[in-house]
């Protein structure tokens, strides 16, 4: 199985991302679309996996600090779950913050995702809390 991973702002990539959060987040999560959609899309990096020329999945990444960047939206369409998609996005990203001297990333996971972060490194902090109706903890990995 060959995964390409692309990234861009405001590009083909940023469509695709979008295209991706709206089947997961707004269709099979039940996320109201302005919950979804931010002024935060114009100024993230989204990255997309595509499988056989399809975007599959999708992250998002805004740098807060010129040491840390903060990774949202990361979601995998049904049919595309546990093939490393994900996981493929997520190492890229880590070794783009790497190449770029960024010291740490974070994120907001679901609960229900908490492990799978886990597994590439991440660690909790501070307390549970509630977005878009589901709930969430804090994640970091130092690079």
């Amino acid at each position: 199985m060959k995964i390409n991973v692309q990234f861009g702002a405001n590009t083909r990539t940023s469509q695709d991302a979008l295209k991706i959060r709206k089947a997961v987040f707004v269709t099979e999560q039940g996320i109201s679309l302005t919950d979804e959609l931010d002024q935060l899309d114009d100024q993230a990096w989204h990255y997309v996996a595509y499988l056989k020329q399809q975007p599959v999945a999708t992250a998002r990444v805004i740098a807060e600090s010129p040491a840390k960047w903060h990774i949202q939206r990361v979601a995998t369409v049904a049919a595309a779950r546990h093939q490393g998609l994900a996981s493929a996005i997520m190492n890229k990203i880590s070794a783009d913050a790497t190449a770029h001297n960024i010291n740490s990333l974070t994120l907001g996971a679901q609960i229900t995702a908490q492990e799978f972060y886990e597994t590439l490194g991440f660690n909790t902090y501070g307390n549970e809390f509630i977005d878009a109706g589901i709930l969430h903890i804090n994640m970091i990995k130092k690079l």
